[in-house]
């Protein structure tokens, strides 16, 4: 059923505690749902992922999104269905739109602010350096004693210079990656077959063309539709890009490829928690 009948019996239940019920009565009305993920003691560990609270629809099915001994909270706050979640994230993408057309993104490694085009330009904090993708590391390359294994840590690493926005495109690469790390170390080229190289030649010499090609036709075999992945594919190339077009240089494809890996391995990682608990 709706987990909306979880947090009908969880209210019930506390309002008839005489303890806690009588001293501070909820209102069913005003909660919702929570899951928990993530999280733990070592934050320094390779294998940490972020704590991250995610609100359960009201209607959702319970069997579908809640998973077993998962960390459910109550929280304060009106409920939300799934057409309320999705009219939510419509019109968060039209305000994004609307702001993208009348506003200029700062163009300085790692700042987020946008602006006015023509200004006037507020104080940024950035990167002198474009960030670095290679395998599951992230790091500025101004700044490469500061690595990150997870795409929300790497954005918080804090920018190591302090000027004023700009909206000039900047001349050096956008992303670096192990081409770029390979080449800086002058290290011989892997041996790749005709096939792979003539991809990698295709899409600016980057390897990441031919893995990305070669993961959807393997997630295809597992079931994956190609529309969705290219789907995916496509959504990561404009967000990392920053742009509402698809952007396939070699920068992009790397950055791609590694935030791709990623996702891939946090997925694996639920699952094998999940095969963990059942046991």
């Amino acid at each position: 059923g709706p987990t909306s009948k979880i947090l009908s019996t969880f209210v019930e239940n506390y309002n008839s505690n005489e303890t806690l019920g009588s001293k501070n009565p909820l209102d069913e009305n005003e909660m919702h749902l929570t899951l928990r993920e993530g999280g733990g003691e070592d934050s320094e560990d390779e294998d940490y992922t972020p704590e991250v609270f995610t609100t359960v629809a009201s209607d959702a099915v319970t069997i579908r999104v809640i998973h077993d001994r998962a960390d459910l909270y109550v929280m304060h706050g009106k409920a939300q269905s799934l057409q309320d979640m999705q009219d939510a994230v419509q019109a968060e993408k039209e305000k994004q739109r609307k702001e993208a057309a009348t506003t200029a993104q700062c163009t300085n490694f790692g700042c987020k602010n946008r602006f006015p085009r023509g200004g006037p330009y507020p104080v940024c904090h950035y990167h002198s350096a474009p960030p670095v993708f290679h395998e599951t590391a992230k790091f500025w390359s101004c700044c490469p004693n500061k690595k990150a294994y997870d795409w929300e840590d790497f954005q918080k690493i804090p920018g190591c210079q302090t000027g004023v926005c700009s909206e000039e495109k900047q001349e050096q690469k956008q992303f670096l990656g192990g081409t770029d790390l390979r080449a800086q170390a002058a290290e011989g080229a892997k041996l790749k077959s005709i096939d792979d190289y003539n991809k990698a030649q295709a899409a600016g010499g980057t390897d990441a063309a031919p893995i990305l090609e070669k993961l959807r036709s393997v997630l295809g075999q597992l079931g994956v539709e190609d529309e969705l992945y290219d789907q995916v594919v496509a959504g990561m190339k404009k967000d990392l890009a920053g742009t509402a077009e698809i952007d396939d240089s070699p920068e992009i494809l790397d950055a791609v490829a590694a935030e791709l890996g990623t996702k891939l391995k946090a997925a694996m990682k639920a699952i094998a928690v999940e095969q963990l608990r059942i046991k």
